[in-house]
Parts: C-alpha cells; structure tokens; sequence
C-alpha cells in the first residue's frame, strides 16, 4: 500500500496523509503520561506529527497545533443545512439506523431521567430521546451546528463542557458520542462530565478505535482518521485507561456500528483509489444548498456511486468480521460513576 494518500478535488479543507514510522521522546501522554512515542502520520500543511504512544496506543498530534488552525477546518458545510446533514435519501437512512442507537442509550433509564449529549450538533439524539419522555440537554461548541435542533432540548453554547455552568450530580447519564477525538483536553471533559453525573450515573463514549482492523490495513487511507479535525485517535486499551483514571467504572465495551463502521470500510478502500478525492464520497453524499453545484465532474461522481454499490455487500461482511473479532472500526465504551475521584493527570 502506498504510505501517502493525497487529497484531490473536494470541499477544500481535505489534507493528504502520509505513513510515517519514527521512534522519538513525544510531551508526555496525556492518558498514561510515558514520554515514549512514534510518529505515524504526517498530514499536508501541518506542523506537527500524529504519534502513538508506546504504552496505551493514543495517537496525537504532539504539538498540538493552534486552535485557530484546526477551527479553519470546520467551515459552515461541515455541519450541513438546518436540521439536516445529507442527501435526503441518505438522511433518511441515517434515522432509520438510529432507531436501534436510541434504544440502546435509552436502556435503563427511568421517565424523565436527565441525558446531556455533549457536542449535541444539530440534535440528532435529543429529538428522539425526548419524544421517549426523558429531559434532553445538549452542548455544544457552534451555536451554527445546532441550527434545526429540537425546540424540546435545552442547548447551552460554551467553548467547554466546564463553562456551560451545569450542576453537580444534575444527570443520569453524560452522551459523548464522536465528539471527545475532536478536543483538545479530553481528560477535563471526562473529569467535568464525572463531577455532573449522580453517583452511579452513566456515561456514554464514543470513538473511532486506532487499533481496530480497519485502521491498521487501510492506514493513511482510514476514512474515521478525519485529519486536522480529529487531534486524538484513541485505541480502546487507552480509551477504557482515560475513562477509568477519571474516576468511571467501564461496564461494557461494544464494537458493532452500522452507521459507522460500514461506511468506513468503503470511503477508506475509496481513499486508495487512485484519481479520486480524499472522502470524496463523504463530500458527494452531504446535503447542499438549494442551487448549488453538486462537487466534483461528473466522472468523478460516477466512480464515487459506482463504488458504494460494489463496495456494500463486502463492506457490511467486512463489520460482521470486526464485529465477532471484537475490532470494530469505531467504539463505544459504557461506564458508571463510581466513587473514585479522577486520578492526578500523568500518574501510573
């Protein structure tokens, strides 16, 4: 496999990748604080490394770059039109599949139990949630990516979980749903998220897993790498490590993701195409303005449709296979409050 996927065409804020492998001394890791690393992915235009570190396997950038930087990469189009992100077909899809992710963070709670979805977006989870008769709440970063979200949930805007100003012990289960590879302190909104559950409350993650088989054959080609926005890629040891050392108790761990993981496996097999944008796929399935131009030549867009029909069928084999082997390309981990209090950052 080639070591550098590169970026061709599409909405403009795609980076190529390349493979690295090179031993270095990285800042100390911020889940299990070794100082030992290797960098493995370079991205196009930026300054700083992805590493891995030795011991837990959390990838990174070290340094991490200038939030100013990585904020150029969310444009308008990222968080698609009010209420909707894709193509009408595709969005309808999506609810669909979501019926079953509602029923699994809706299991065991009791009527008008308290769920605060961190990073809500556009509400995709409150909507639902609320019509099963539970007080929503969300947060998140962009009052823009939150434009069509359910009147019902209450939405506070702060560049932090820690500044939205909830109190201690308010709810029964914390939703971190894709979200927590996008921050720059994971650790502090794992330790806010501890201090607002009720004792015994439950916590939700989920991630993309750096170790997982899709990850380690398609490499700089894994479309869940979402380089510059993603600034840690977590694998499940040092995911499960962070959740535990901020004073959870992990209960489960779950591999099985038809929203994600199929997907995964075509845009990624996609990337290594050559000729074709990076996620180009991903691009061509967003929704768009009214009158807008669809991306891409129209040969562009056939090879893109062409290959999610062929690429389906293997694609959904490919999840049942990572599923059973307990490596699915994207996780998540559930977890209660315990008694423990957040270990000190760094220690082991």
């Amino acid at each position: 496999m080639s070591d550098r996927v590169p970026a061709t065409g599409g909405a403009g804020y795609e980076r190529a990748v390349r493979a690295v492998d090179t031993a270095l001394e990285a800042s100390t890791c911020p889940v299990c604080g070794c100082d030992r690393a290797h960098a493995r992915f370079e991205v196009e235009g930026m300054a700083s490394p992805v590493v891995v570190c030795d011991r837990c396997g959390l990838g990174r950038f070290d340094p991490m770059p200038d939030p100013e930087a990585v904020r150029a990469y969310y444009p308008d189009e990222y968080y698609g039109e009010p209420g909707t992100k894709f193509q009408p077909l595709i969005e309808n899809l999506v609810r669909i599949v979501g019926e079953r992710h509602i029923s699994f963070l809706s299991r065991g709670l009791a009527p008008g139990a308290r769920v605060l979805d961190v990073g809500c977006g556009r509400g995709v989870v409150l909507g639902p949630l609320a019509d099963r008769g539970f007080e929503v709440h969300g947060v998140e970063i962009s009052a823009e990516a939150t434009r069509g979200a359910d009147p019902r949930a209450e939405i506070r805007i702060a560049p932090r979980l820690a500044d939205a100003g909830y109190d201690a012990e308010f709810f029964d289960t914390v939703i971190i749903w894709h979200v927590l590879e996008h921050l720059r302190d994971p650790r502090a909104v794992l330790e806010e998220a501890h201090r607002i559950l009720r004792p015994g409350g439950r916590l939700i993650v989920a991630v993309p897993n750096l170790s997982s088989l899709q990850a380690r054959w398609t490499g700089p080609a894994w479309f869940h790498l979402d380089l510059p926005r993603h600034l840690h890629h977590f694998s499940l040891r040092s995911l499960e490590e962070l959740i535990e050392r901020t004073g959870f108790e992990v209960d489960s761990a779950h591999h099985f993701s038809l929203r994600q993981n199929p997907f995964g496996w075509i845009q990624s097999f996609l990337n290594r195409v050559t000729g074709l944008p990076r996620n180009g796929l991903y691009t061509l399935l967003h929704r768009r303005s009214s009158g807008q131009a669809p991306p891409f030549d129209a040969a562009t867009r056939r090879r893109l449709w062409l290959g999610l029909v062929l690429l389906a069928p293997p694609a959904l084999l490919l999840m049942v296979m990572e599923t059973l082997l307990r490596s699915g390309a994207t996780v998540h981990v559930v977890a209660r409050r315990g008694a423990a209090q957040p270990a000190p950052q760094g220690s082991r």
